[in-house]
């Protein structure tokens, strides 16, 4: 069975490339349960966050088996290969490659040997203090139990899971699992929510700004821990709480144990109710699919026009969509037609299978929209070249007019806690208005929501949400540019400035 190629959309459509999700995290404690199917399924409904590689770590108690590739979950595992992960705890992972390349190295769960065993995490976010855990990395002791610095992969995770595995107490004393975590968790800074294990304990653990999600479940035997609440409702269990920010958990045979290593000051990301999060999942008690149709409810209201229909860009504009069409009294009806399975082939387009561009993706319903004045409802505009392709090809099919609303307020800075948009330079709301910018995507009109009625759309309060993607007001205090990027440490490698631990290990075949 061929495995998964790592190709998006945006790789097979150049220029195609929108805000890409983060990484999906899943993790259950249950003696006498398939964890690992658990896991699978639990993942499953995570997928949306990523559809690079997937991997699932098992223990049974006395080891720890990895099983990790490149690919959808569907591709990487099958009844085989879930069948030799048997034990009690599990931890998994979904990749989108928001802190280096997307290669098999950087696919996770990473794996370290520890002092007391070993450990297997993964991680929901992006850090931005990468080349400071690098040094830390850098001066652990390399000793003959497997517990070096040296690094496998080019991603801010490995080096969480290195410093993890190799921490000592002030007579160089290896510590546990639990006692390295707080030691190290109050360094690292960005955003992380964490689902790791030894042997015989599952830990969690979210940034003291909580941007991205992180929540707790409850099975008949067993606990859960999710990116998101569907993924519960998908595996049996039970919504216990969210793991709350700067929250560390502890979960074996004696129990849950929660502590805290920071002080909570949450900041969470808007942009999970805008586009990242599925529909059916609540986070900070507000459900998503709610907040996206009272966006587009307060972006009719925002921005009216006189139209014959509203239609979404499916399948993400479809709440919004539908709010607008409640708010303004305009029809709702289905005027594009998905193809759901675009997103990932083996087979690579050809020049004139490019040119049909967004066609692969979406394709008009020309009976539905022929003569009409048409809303066309999206989340967000990126780079402007799917809303500028999209209004070419409506007009073809006989819309007599084209007006975008977008339920978002224009992307103007980059995001650095896990969320790939496109470089700042490359964001077509900087440097351009909003009127500039509906006359390069050849709409009758162009309108975003506001930023005070997105954040209002969520109830949650504006000093609890990172907007900075709108903004430009991040959540804390960054590092300098040059130390910031998705591929940090392949440049620092490439440089000949990365730490020599470091690059030794990258280095290996």
């Amino acid at each position: 069975m061929p495995r998964g190629d790592g190709l998006l959309n945006h790789d097979l459509l150049p220029g195609e490339k929108g805000p890409q999700d983060a990484c999906g995290v899943f993790g259950v404690w249950a003696p006498g349960e398939e964890v690992a199917k658990l896991t699978y399924f639990g993942l499953y409904a995570l997928q949306h966050r990523g559809q690079e590689s997937a991997g699932i770590a098992v223990s049974n108690g006395s080891q720890i088996l990895v099983f990790k590739d490149m690919g959808l979950v569907s591709q990487v595992f099958d009844e085989t290969s879930l069948g030799s992960l048997q034990g009690h705890i599990a931890v998994g992972h979904a990749r989108y490659s928001t802190t280096g390349a997307s290669v098999w190295e950087n696919a996770q769960p990473t794996f370290r040997a520890t002092a007391h065993g070993s450990i297997a995490l993964g991680h929901n976010g992006n850090l931005v203090n990468t080349a400071q855990l690098a040094e830390m990395v850098a001066e652990l002791p390399n000793d003959n139990n497997s517990r070096s610095g040296r690094v496998a992969a080019t991603n801010d995770t490995d080096l969480v899971t290195a410093l993890l595995a190799g921490q000592a107490d002030e007579d160089g004393k290896p510590l546990t699992v639990e006692q390295a975590a707080g030691a190290v968790l109050p360094k690292v800074r960005g955003a992380f929510s964490l689902v790791f294990m030894d042997e015989h304990t599952l830990y969690a653990a979210r940034d003291p700004q909580g941007i991205r999600p992180l929540v707790l479940g409850r099975l008949e035997r067993g606990w859960v821990v999710a990116s998101e609440s569907a993924a519960l409702d998908i595996v049996g269990a039970s919504f216990v709480r969210e793991i709350e920010p700067g929250e560390f958990i502890a979960i074996d045979e004696n129990g849950l144990r929660s502590s805290r290593f920071a002080e909570a000051k949450p900041k969470g990301c808007v942009f999970e109710y805008v586009y990242l999060a599925r529909p059916d999942t609540d986070i900070a008690g507000r459900n998503v699919y709610l907040s996206r149709v009272e966006m587009g409810r307060r972006l009719a209201k925002e921005a009216p026009v006189e139209a014959d229909l509203v239609i979404p860009t499916p399948e993400s504009g479809t709440p919004a969509a539908i709010g607008y069409a409640e708010a303004s009294g305009i029809p709702f009806g289905a005027g594009l037609v998905k193809n759901a399975y675009v997103g990932r082939t083996f087979i690579q387009p050809s020049q004139t299978i490019r040119q049909i561009g967004i066609r692969l993706k979406l394709n008009p319903l020309k009976e539905v929209i022929k003569g009409k004045r048409l809303v066309v409802v999206d989340d967000s505009i990126v780079r402007g070249n799917t809303q500028r392709a999209l209004v070419r090809m409506l007009r073809e099919a006989g819309a007599a007019e084209v007006h975008i609303r977008i339920s978002s307020p224009p992307v103007k800075w980059p995001c650095f806690f896990g969320i790939d948009f496109a470089t700042r330079a490359e964001l077509i709301a900087n440097g351009m208005t909003i009127e500039e910018i509906g006359t390069s995507l050849g709409a009758d009109s162009l309108a975003y929501i506001s930023i005070d009625g997105m954040i209002e759309a969520t109830t949650i309060a504006k000093p609890n949400l990172c907007r900075a993607c709108f903004d430009g007001e991040y959540p804390m205090e960054l590092p300098d540019p040059e130390l910031l990027g998705k591929q940090l440490l392949e440049t620092e490698l490439a440089a000949g400035t990365a730490a020599p631990a470091a690059v030794d290990a990258i280095r290996r075949p």
